[in-house]
């Protein structure tokens, strides 16, 4: 067998990407949603951190890279149509908080916008303002 063999099982789709979630070990919280191309998930793989594919930036993006908000890979799972990824991970980077920043906004999660009574709330605080994270 092949030492890539097992990115020939995946489904990628037309644009030869795989969706991905980033789900935190310790608390079960999902994180993120994000998109990998082989490449990505070859180096994430090999790196033990996660290396997402920007869509909008049509390259690879290695999680922390900007930010310093890494996320270290614990384990990479396949959903049983073989198309979703999940990935277990430590969010590292951000000592100074309880929670970690998984969210480019500054919030511990992406999915911080819950539907009550028809419209969109926030309902989780902003943990480090975005202009401090990226001013790097």
């Amino acid at each position: 067998m092949e030492a890539t063999d097992w990115l020939d099982q995946i489904k990628w789709d037309r644009d030869g990407l795989v969706p991905v979630i980033a789900q935190e070990q310790g608390t079960g919280d999902v994180l993120m949603f994000a998109w990998m191309n082989r490449e990505a998930l070859a180096e994430t793989a090999r790196r033990g951190q996660a290396v997402y594919w920007s869509r909008s930036r049509r390259k690879l993006w290695h999680k922390g890279e900007e930010s310093g908000h890494f996320q270290q890979v614990h384990g990479i799972r396949m959903d049983c149509d073989n198309d979703v990824l999940l990935l277990t991970v430590t969010q590292l980077g951000q000592e100074s908080s309880n929670l970690s920043i998984a969210c480019h906004t500054g919030r511990h999660s992406c999915f911080f916008q819950q539907l009550e009574g028809g419209q969109w709330r926030s309902v989780e605080p902003v943990l480090q303002d975005p202009e401090r994270i990226y001013s790097k």
